[in-house]
């Protein structure tokens, strides 16, 4: 069966016609021909609203009694049989009137959404679970009703109902929301104009946050990568420079301008040449002022800073991008735009901010020159044609400026150009060029000329000489660059590598958090982290990121050992093996927070024994009075039976008697009650579960009680359950104990079942009903653990152990046991049970052969 579909009309505040605006659709819906129906609708006496209920059908509610007063609520199971397309639940924040099937109206709306039923509902934001510190803070007032976000997020369709706080509050003022005598309250108080724009603020931001999903959503799925406008993301890059301050300064302030913008902070790292080089410390300083101010900070490997900043900024669709003038000397642009020209180039459609700075054009200090090795193509193209075409177009020209140029001034100029073709392009356009250049110089310019014959011994000294320290230059700038590039690469992936060790070691980051950070600096699809229990045994993932990552290294496209067990895998494009290097050390890192997880749950489990240690003690100090107080009753009854100065009747003997009984009965509840939590504390309970009837059960765990004390409400024809019948004895006997010593002596305990049938399968409910002090709302869970009393029960009567162990039973055969008010005063324990496939009135009947 499908699942129903999920419409929700999110209002700022109560007035602002989210209920109208539900049944404004149910009479288009109706009028299509759907099949519309109100579940449940609160008109709170607005005549327009009552107006369009008129025209839908409408289920009738089901009445319920609490505290002697009468009340309606929806009737989820006349809803289910009337199984409508489409049915209309007002308020899902609604917290139900206690003696119905769910305390939460969302959760009556989760069974129909089961069921296959559409649902169109209400909420203002105000009740969304998230908000209510923010909301108690702007108005003052904590709201008790709400609902997780996560009910809300998940709805197919989110409509916002905006109205401006001025129209609303002229609404309240004539009397369309609140009763005239409620109105002015209500403007003075909630309803004040600061209020309603700061809750509109929060209805508004929410909803964009949700629509966002669906963008981001929708634009992986289509392989979207070019940059919508929809929501303002302004991305700074960041050089580690000290310029960066007051960058991101910039970019918080062009943020600001519109609510909902967010900032993103990246730092572009070079594996290759030494580009740019960052400063550690101002990279760490720049990360805790992009986190100060509410943005993020991201560090992302490229070997072009310009398009890894485009591409970092399209893929998280930025809008805007802040870059600083370059802190380069103005002379180097000639022969280098930078990375802020390059930017503004090949932008496209995302918005750039050059933002200026005192340190602009004042030259990087310190930081080596832009010396590669690793060229790129046209690098290469313009190295070779140096090293090949310059040497004749150098002859050209000085052949054009007359004989008076001779020898040695043409040498030191060839030599000039070797030096700049070794910059440029490399060692071997360099030793191209001192071969051609050796060639031109012997013919053009070496007596006797257009001849490549030399008589003077001079000249051939001159051009070995030129020759060889045009190649000893040409391999000394090599090594230089190769030098420079090694001490680069180690100094960008020391700053990678620390700044994902500090988070590591700072615990900030969890597994998923560091691979993440892989992912991202690496630009993969996917990574994981696989490991397996033994050198054959299979592949297991401990922590993935990104689409679809690899379950076994080898469907993985790059993976990087560690040791014989573990394995960081990422997908995506091939490394080179530099990079596979570092990606070793991110695995140390991610194997180390892996431990580090372990280690938590480990002390986790730490504290749980540490908490078991704790019920050991308060067992010891517990039964050192309980058990004292029957056993001293006994010993004294004892003591005097035996004794020969006194002639007892037999009624007093009969007395006697009935005390030593009665102890040995405490006792015995008592010895029994903590074998019972040892076991569950141990995790020792294994129900052996098979059908029961509770006709059968529930009478045996009344024998311990005072007769007439209980009523029994079991019908025959009721499903069997699945359950262990010993522990649900022992749960039905320690709830009807525990009533019936709270519940006044002229009024009985209610023993009552009911059968339930739900979309996700039949569920019995057995209740057990005393009309007691009942248990104020915020206590009833703390009455379930071990050694709790209520309220002023006198020490003596247990040590607190009978319901603890009737929850721990309960879960244990896969129930659930929970606390309800019983209406017009007390409380109601319920038992819920899954009932078993098939009941008793439709077990076969004895075939006539059966004995």
């Amino acid at each position: 069966m499908a699942r129903g579909r999920l419409r929700i009309y999110l209002g700022a505040a109560p007035g602002v016609g989210k209920t109208y605006a539900m049944l404004g659709e149910a009479h288009r819906r109706a009028a299509r021909g759907t099949d519309v129906v109100i579940a449940l609708v609160e008109d709170h006496g607005r005549a327009r609203t009552a107006e369009l209920v008129a025209g839908l059908e409408t289920v009738p509610r089901r009445p319920v009694e609490y505290r002697g007063a009468r009340f309606t609520e929806m009737d989820l199971d006349a809803v289910l049989a009337r199984r409508p397309e489409v049915a209309l639940v007002d308020e899902l924040a609604h917290t139900n009137v206690p003696g119905g099937r769910h305390a939460k109206r969302w959760e009556d709306v989760e069974v129909l959404l089961a069921a296959g039923i559409d649902v169109v509902s209400t909420v203002n934001i105000q009740h969304l679970e998230s908000l209510g510190d923010v909301v108690e803070g702007i108005t003052g007032v904590r709201q008790r009703e709400t609902v997780p976000d996560e009910v809300v997020r998940r709805a197919d369709q989110i409509e916002l109902v905006d109205m401006s706080p001025q129209a609303l509050r002229r609404r309240l003022a004539h009397g369309n929301v609140y009763p005239p005598d409620r109105a002015d309250a209500a403007l003075s108080h909630y309803f004040r104009p600061g209020n309603l724009t700061a809750l509109r603020e929060l209805a508004l931001l929410w909803t964009a946050d949700r629509v966002d999903e669906y963008l981001q959503r929708y634009r992986t799925e289509q392989g979207i990568a070019a940059t919508w406008q929809a929501r303002e993301r302004i991305v700074v890059g960041l050089t580690g420079g000290p310029e960066g301050g007051t960058l991101i300064r910039r970019a918080a302030r062009i943020a600001a301008r519109g609510s909902g913008s967010e900032l993103l902070a990246v730092h572009i790292v070079r594996p290759e040449g030494p580009g740019v080089l960052a400063a550690p410390g101002e990279l760490a300083a720049q990360r805790r002022l992009v986190e100060e101010l509410g943005g993020t900070y991201h560090a992302v490997l490229a070997e072009d800073v310009p398009a890894g900043l485009l591409d970092f900024a399209r893929g998280v669709n930025a809008t805007q991008l802040v870059v600083g003038i370059s802190r380069r000397r103005a002379w180097r642009s000639l022969l280098d735009p930078g990375v802020g020209a390059t930017v503004i180039r090949e932008s496209g459609d995302v918005d750039v901010h050059v933002v200026t700075h005192e340190h602009a054009a004042r030259g990087r200090p310190g930081l080596p020159g832009r010396l590669p090795v690793k060229l790129g193509r046209l690098r290469t193209v313009a190295g070779w044609l140096l090293g090949c075409i310059g040497p004749v177009l150098l002859t050209l020209l000085l052949l054009a400026l007359g004989p008076g140029v001779g020898l040695p001034t043409a040498v030191l100029l060839f030599l000039t150009l070797t030096v700049g073709a070794a910059l440029v392009g490399g060692v071997f356009p360099a030793i191209a060029s001192a071969l051609v250049g050796s060639l031109l110089l012997n013919y053009y310019f070496a007596p006797p000329t257009h001849t490549f014959t030399i008589t003077d011994r001079a000249n051939i000294l001159a051009l070995g000489v030129f020759v060889g320290v045009g190649i000893a230059v040409a391999s000394v700038v090599d090594l230089a660059a190769r030098r420079s590039q090694q001490a680069a690469r180690s100094r960008a992936e020391a700053e990678t590598l620390a700044f994902l060790a500090g988070s590591a070691l700072r615990g900030q980051d969890g597994p998923e958090d560091l691979l993440e950070r892989v992912r991202e600096t690496f630009q993969m699809e996917s990574v994981a982290l696989l490991e397996r229990p033994g050198d054959r045994g299979p592949w297991q993932t401990r922590a993935a990121v990104g689409h679809r990552p690899a379950g076994r290294p080898e469907d993985a496209t790059v993976d990087v050992p560690v040791g014989d067990r573990l394995a960081l895998v990422l997908t995506g494009r091939v490394l080179p093996a530099g990079d596979r290097r570092v990606l070793g050390a991110f695995a140390a890192q991610a194997v180390a927070v892996l431990e580090r997880k372990r280690l938590a749950e480990e002390a986790a489990e730490a504290r749980r024994l540490a908490d078991s240690n704790r019920i050991r003690t308060a067992l010891l100090a517990a039964v050192s009075h309980d058990l004292r107080t029957p056993l001293a009753g006994i010993k004294a009854a004892v003591t005097s039976l035996r004794s020969e100065d006194v002639a007892w009747s037999p009624e007093d003997e009969a007395e006697l008697l009935e005390g030593i009984e009665e102890g040995a009965d405490r006792l015995n509840q008592l010895i029994n009650n903590l074998l019972d939590m040892s076991r569950l504390q141990t995790g020792s309970v294994n129900p052996l579960q098979r059908d029961v009837d509770l006709d059968e059960v529930v009478p045996l765990a009344l024998a311990g009680v005072p007769a007439g004390t209980v009523r029994l409400d079991v019908p025959e024809d009721l499903p069997l359950v699945r359950a262990d019948a010993g522990l649900l004895e022992r749960v039905v006997a320690n709830l009807v104990e525990n009533a019936v010593k709270y519940s006044p002596p002229d009024l009985q305990v209610t023993v009552r079942a009911d059968a339930l049938r739900l979309p996700g399968g039949d569920r019995v409910e057995l209740r057990v009903v005393d009309r007691g002090p009942g248990v104020p709302e915020e206590a009833r869970e703390r009455i379930f653990a071990p050694f709790q009393r209520h309220g002023d029960a006198p020490r003596g009567n247990g040590v607190g152990l009978g319901l603890a162990v009737a929850r721990g039973f309960a879960e244990a055969m896969g129930g659930r046991l929970t606390a309800e008010d019983t209406p017009g005063g007390g409380l109601t324990m319920v038992v819920a049970l899954p009932a078993a496939a098939r009941t008793a009135h439709e077990a076969p009947a004895p075939s006539a052969s059966t004995p």
